[in-house]
């Protein structure tokens, strides 16, 4: 080291001793060292032992916004591995390295050179320093023994910070702040208030959340009791494969047992759990670091044993899970968090018992909120800054009106959304009376409210309710709960049961209609634009194999009840519903002939759904009996919109003047040529675009099942002539807002302010 170094380094030395705060030192370190060295980028990770996590606590060279926000796992990037190794780790093309990995969030260019050092105390990993540069250069000793030389300088001052308590960014659960709003997307309406119960996989030691331990003594004996089952049970089976397997490949179960010593990984664990971790969480920590040293090893034979200690891991967990279920005891105020929540994870709960679903992933069109929406359940998707491990059993007010989650609300707001709630509660009593009534305007007008279904529970509350038939049965949601695709006579099944439950009255299914954001589980489509790809129509006129069975099962399906309508998705040419057709008469002689009985010709439409069909009626017209509206994707086409994108969702508007102009003109098309035209999807459903609907001159208005008494009640308190009139006016407006305005005018002045959806309403703190 020079004597230029040598004074460089007792300056940075000198002002970090003099620094009044942690921050401070950090800051004059990631900067004096980046003038010294003449780096492009000087950062400081601390590592936070409670989640895992490297957070970047200093920076010069990077988005100064990233700091305090940023971080890694101890498993992710060049950081976490100069952490596991405890070394420096010192790369001339740093992007090429398979522990490379970009985050955006930094602002980061491409930094070829990289040069990491371990911030040690006590032979304890307390941070990372690291210094990068554009060019390609390896760091010469000099200054790995400089960076050295100020990392054992730094971690004395982070391990007096940790001592007295004044490191406070490493947040627990109980610092969060006392309000915060979370924005996402809508995906099944309605308001709940309660407390957070994170839904994680059980046995999956990645999903255990972070949570302190109610009683330490308990978590020990938790731990003692499940460590000593897991032990029996390897006995067991050590016992049972004596005959099967040889000494040698027997090994295995002595080595876990050896783990499960009282002074092996129990030890480990239970020191954690004195620190204040639940046992579940201590587990996923030790599990997880020893899984790390594994996979860094250079003998192939002990690197894949990282495999068998996740496997013992997992059994540990599994034990702790059965005799502490509180993670799945729910209440009537538990509003369920997660990542992403299964359909199967769902439907396996007591869905009475759950007040509101809130995820960070998923779309308003996946399954799992297909069935929250049958099942009344408020959901908000796409929460993407919600962290959901650090909020468990926070208090949170779920806002799914306007896709809003609220944590630790403050109490003003909650009595304003009880308040809100109670009018919720109050109008679905007062909406019961519409369930025996027909829908028909003051001055005579009837219209027809048919139901859209997947699930069983939408036809049972869809006849409930008084549905004239099903608009719209969505086929792919059989496909979706299955691992496979469904057999013909599987298929049969399903279809007769909707169409029994429907007898002498329509039921209109629409063919497979996967892509998009409708993945089936064992037939996923990764595309780059998915709403524009490989979905629809397009999908099975390319497996006619898939779409003949499916037509062969309806029809088999109808035989005696003649009540089957097909309906075929995502058309964009003629030349596509001429292929169908000649698919579906094939498959109608074939299923005659199997069957031995005349069956009647189902009549085919399609839906409108992309732009093009709404300039080539008169073409499709002669081929179809009948044309369905599908107006979410029709709204999203119309507008080049994605509604499953928070950042655009407030653009897309089935109220917009290109969206009401455009249906005006199909349903002027559609009874020029005598040819029936419905519509399903959410603007059905909504009491206020629905009267526009009906003013058009639609046939039948589809909806789901939660929302046929509201429309029916506003139909039968609107004359026709109204409702014409409202066309006119809205059609002159150039604003979707201001034709919802006029809407939500006409509905309070007139006796209906309770059908204004409560979404309207914005409650602030």
């Amino acid at each position: 080291m020079s004597n230029m170094q040598l004074d460089t380094l007792r300056r940075i030395v000198q002002e970090i001793n003099a620094s009044t705060s942690l921050h401070e030192s950090l800051d004059i370190m990631v900067n004096q060292v980046a003038e010294a060295m003449h780096v492009d980028v000087c950062s400081i990770y601390l590592l936070d032992e409670r989640n895992q996590r490297y957070l970047l606590m200093a920076s010069k060279g990077l988005n100064p916004e990233a700091v305090g926000h940023v971080s890694l796992h101890t498993s992710e990037g060049l950081v976490g591995l100069v952490g596991q190794r405890e070394e420096i780790v010192n790369l001339d093309n740093a992007p090429k390295h398979e522990r490379f990995m970009y985050l955006p969030e930094t602002g980061e260019e491409i930094y070829n050179s990289f040069l990491g050092v371990p911030v040690m105390y006590r032979r304890k990993v307390m941070g990372v320093l690291v210094v990068q540069n554009k060019e390609s250069q390896d760091f010469s000793e000099a200054a790995e023994s400089f960076l050295v030389t100020l990392c054992a300088q730094l971690s004395g001052v982070i391990a007096h910070a940790h001592a007295v308590g004044n490191i406070d960014v490493f947040r627990k659960p109980s610092n969060l702040p006392a309000y915060k709003t979370f924005q996402g997307v809508s995906g099944s309406g309605g308001i709940a208030l309660g407390r957070a119960v994170i839904l994680y996989p059980p046995a999956d030691l990645a999903a255990v959340p972070d949570r302190e331990a109610d009683d330490i003594s308990e978590e020990l004996e938790l731990l003692d009791r499940a460590v000593t089952s897991v032990r029996d049970e390897i006995k067991s089976l050590d016992d049972k494969m004596q005959d099967a397997l040889m000494a040698e490949e027997r090994a295995l179960f002595s080595v876990f047992l050896r783990m499960l010593d009282e002074n092996a990984l129990p030890a480990e664990i239970k020191a954690l759990i004195r620190e204040g971790n639940w046992a579940q969480g201590a587990v996923r920590i030790v599990i997880e670091n020893h899984i790390d040293l594994f996979e860094q090893m250079e003998d192939d034979y002990l690197r894949e044993r990282a495999a068998d200690l996740k496997d013992l891991g997992r059994r540990i967990l599994a034990y702790l899970q059965e005799a502490d279920s509180s993670h799945r005891e729910l209440t009537d105020e538990s509003i369920l968090i997660g990542e992403e929540i299964s359909t199967a994870a769902l439907v396996e709960l007591p869905v009475d018992k759950i007040a509101a679903i809130v995820t960070t992933e998923g779309a308003m069109n996946s399954h799992m909120v297909i069935v929250a929406r049958a099942l009344g359940i408020p959901t908000v998707v796409g929460v993407t800054e919600l962290p959901v491990n650090s909020l468990d059993d926070v208090e949170m007010i779920v806002d799914a009106h306007q896709g809003r989650v609220f944590i630790n609300p403050p109490r003003r707001m909650r009595t304003r959304y009880k308040e809100i709630q109670k009018e919720e509660e109050q109008i679905a009593k007062d909406l019961k009376q519409y369930e025996t009534k027909d829908a028909i305007t003051p001055d005579g007008v009837a219209v027809k409210l048919y139901v859209n279904t997947g699930l069983m529970i939408d036809v049972v509350r869809g006849v409930q309710r008084g549905a004239k038939g099903v608009g719209l049965y969505r086929s792919e949601i059989p496909f979706m709960l299955r691992d496979r695709f469904p057999g013909e006579e599987e298929q049969r099944a399903i279809y007769r049961q909707q169409l029994s439950h429907f007898a002498n009255k329509p039921v209109v299914m629409r063919t497979l209609d996967i892509g998009a954001d409708k993945d089936l589980p064992y037939f996923s489509i990764e595309e780059e634009n998915s709403a524009l790809g490989w979905r629809g129509i397009r999908f099975t006129l390319d497996h006619p194999e898939i779409f003949s069975a499916q037509i062969r099962a309806m029809l088999k399906a109808s035989i005696g009840l003649n009540n089957l309508h097909i309906l075929l998705p995502m058309i964009t040419s003629v030349s596509e519903v001429e292929e169908a057709l000649y698919l579906l008469d094939r498959d109608l002689q074939a299923v005659q002939e199997e069957e031995q009985v005349k069956i009647t010709k189902p009549k085919i439409g399609i839906m409108v759904e992309v732009p093009s069909v709404l300039l080539q009626i008169d073409e499709f017209a002669p081929l179809v009996d009948f044309f369905s509206v599908g107006s979410n994707d029709l709204t999203q086409y119309l507008l080049a919109v994605d509604r499953n994108n928070p950042r655009v969702a407030n653009v897309y508007s089935h109220f917009h003047p290109a969206v009401l102009r455009a249906l005006t003109c199909l349903v002027k098309e559609c009874h020029k040529y005598d040819k029936p035209v419905s519509i399903c999807g959410e603007m059905a459903g909504d009491p206020l675009s629905a009267v526009i609907l009906m003013a058009m001159g639609f046939n039948t208005l589809s909806m789901s099942s939660s929302n046929i008494l509201r429309v029916r009640k506003a139909i039968c308190h609107i004359p026709m002539t109204d409702a014409q009139h409202l066309l006119d006016q809205a059609l002159k407006l150039n604003n979707p807002l201001m034709v919802k305005s006029l809407m939500e005018y006409y509905f309070k002045t007139h006796g209906l302010g309770d059908m204004v959806k409560l979404a309207t309403r914005i409650v602030s703190p």
